[in-house]
């Protein structure tokens, strides 16, 4: 509807001052009416008219037309739109546009790394990225989701460091001895003992650095039979396996690991090949100067002739256009690495420009707990990402009374979608579950009751996905039966802002706004038995039918009882 109205209203400004102008509409507050365009403050700025006037005169134009119950001029030059009730209801079948059919689009998130602990940032970017996955599919991309992570470089040789000193020595039989439950507890435990030894130890330090060096080796010689390589290859496959089962609760399937081994000679090799003209000479480093470009130097092969993570990304973007050929690659990260991403952008650009404009980069805050304190898998005081959700569970359990995972991942889940990407997030399992606040569980319990409603009718044989016989009235609307359609109706503008500016937020406050607006509707309507039920349920399986839909689009789970 909001297209046929643009239309008309284009129309009309070109039938009366001969210009062709794109009228941008936007919602009003409800009172004021169901769409408003400033156009005419436009078409004065070109006509050298009032802008007043211009709207006056658009308004007598637009008056009559069909699906236009009333049109007014406010204000310096606005015109308040309101459609009739039957262009309302008609709206209520309007499908969210598909603005991105045909393209290639390449998600990359998550990006844990080996050998370390998943934390509760990585549930946070896991989702967040998971989101905007499922916001791009709806559009009508076709979506690779890939996730990059650092399987050599000096994490790594740490986390070897220790591994061997907990072992005593190259012995890989003995990690055979470790529970397989307790692996990536142990391998996390490695990393934190490693990384205060390369600071606090210099023989350590010394050791690692070597080690290092034998890490890049092992991944060059593909070398799978020393006893160094065995330890190596054995943990990185913990953790790869510790990845799938985190996301397979998550509820997120990522079609391709990308191991930094697999990008880093990509990496090297052309950086090196534009050394002198894009990148320089620095203390024995590759440098590339961001000054001119009023960013900042970075290095992207260390004086050892190793590559940085600068490098590696170098490689990934490179890697990932020859696998997928993508459109578009978006990229979902910590905000502390913005400065670093903008550098490296800015180095690819001066070779691969068309791959830098393609790459979107999207940073987002830290995940905080009550009391705002940080998670540093470096220094040890992390909250893994297990504990989150247990935690979320065991809050669960003590306001509903059972731990149901799709109640737990409704409110982890929402509660961090619900936030604009970008600044910090406290997280609050308590707040979180909570069936009366703007919370996962309450749109969860707000969609079971719907379908509820919907299954009295016809002995419960009713269903969201089933076309009804009934056939409601299709004017004279009351008001709060006007009420919910108009919010009902602006689901696939909010489905489009927050493809545009991928940002999930957008439709997990509607959804929570919807509910409300459904709620009043409901405590002051009788639905079934009334005169008017066949309207009334039309609304709710309308209703239902967004819940469901919008839910969907945010990953989280659509339970048909609670």
């Amino acid at each position: 509807m909001q297209q046929e109205l643009a239309t008309a209203i284009k129309k009309a400004s070109q039938d009366l001052f001969s210009l062709n102008i794109e009228p941008e509409l936007t919602r009003p507050e409800e009172q004021f009416g169901d769409y408003s365009t400033n156009l005419a403050m436009k078409l004065a700025a070109k006509t050298g008219q009032p802008p007043k006037a211009v709207a006056e005169k658009l308004v007598e134009k637009l008056s009559g037309q069909p699906n236009i119950a009333k049109a007014e001029a406010a204000g310096p030059g606005f015109i308040n739109i309101t459609l009739t009730d039957k262009a309302l209801l008609k709206s209520l079948s309007t499908k969210p546009g598909q603005p991105l059919k045909g393209q290639v689009v390449v998600a990359e998130y998550s990006d844990p790394n080996p050998f370390k602990i998943l934390h509760a940032g990585h549930i946070y970017t896991t989702v967040v990225g998971e989101a905007i996955a499922q916001l791009l599919e709806f559009a009508g991309a076709t979506v690779h989701r890939v996730n990059f992570g650092g399987d050599v470089g000096l994490h790594v040789a740490k986390s070897m460091w220790a591994i061997l000193q907990e072992l005593g020595g190259e012995e890989p039989l003995k990690l055979q001895e470790i529970p397989k439950q307790e692996r990536t507890k142990w391998l996390s435990a490695r990393y934190i003992e490693g990384n205060a030894a390369y600071k606090d130890n210099p023989e350590a330090k010394t050791k690692i650095t070597e080690y290092n060096k034998r890490i890049y080796q092992i991944q060059r010689d593909n070398d799978h039979a020393s006893a160094f390589a065995q330890i190596y290859w054995t943990g990185r496959q913990w953790s790869y396996e510790a990845f799938d089962v985190f996301y397979a609760r998550l509820g997120t399937k990522l079609e391709k690991y990308y191991p930094e081994s697999e990008v880093a000679d990509l990496g090297l090799e052309t950086v090196r090949k534009h050394i002198g003209k894009i990148f320089e000479e620095s203390d024995g480093a590759i440098v590339f100067k961001g000054e001119p470009y009023g960013l900042h130097t970075r290095v992207f092969i260390n004086s050892e002739g190793l590559p940085t993570y600068e490098a590696k990304d170098v490689g990934l973007i490179i890697k990932k256009y020859q696998d997928y050929h993508f459109d578009r690659s978006v990229v979902v990260t910590d905000n502390e690495q913005q400065t670093y991403m903008a550098v490296v952008l800015k180095a690819i650009e001066q070779f691969l420009p068309e791959l830098a404009a393609a790459t979107t980069y999207i940073p987002h805050g830290k995940v905080k707990l009550l009391g705002g304190v940080k998670m540093s898998s470096r220094l040890g005081n992390i909250v893994p990402a297990h504990e989150v959700l247990d935690v979320t569970a065991a809050a669960t359990k003590k306001a509903h009374g059972s731990e149901d995972e799709q109640v737990v991942l409704a409110a982890v889940k929402y509660a961090f979608l619900k936030q604009r990407i970008g600044g910090d997030i406290i997280y609050d399992p308590k707040e979180s579950v909570s069936l009366e606040g703007n919370s996962g569980p309450y749109l969860q319990y707000a969609y079971v009751r719907a379908l509820s409603i919907l299954q009295k009718v016809e002995s419960g044989e009713w269903r969201v996905e089933r076309n009804s016989n009934l056939q409601p009235p299709t004017s004279n609307l009351e008001s709060s039966e006007r009420s919910l359609a108009r919010k009902i109706s602006e689901y696939p503008e909010v489905v489009e802002a927050a493809v545009n500016e991928l940002m999930p937020h957008h439709v997990a406050t509607y959804l929570y706004e919807l509910a409300q607006n459904f709620n009043r509707f409901y405590e002051a309507n009788r639905i079934i038995g009334d005169e008017r039920e066949a309207l009334r349920l039309k609304l709710v399986e309308a209703y239902a039918n967004i819940l469901k839909s919008g839910l969907g689009l945010l990953n989280i789970p659509v339970p048909e009882k609670m």
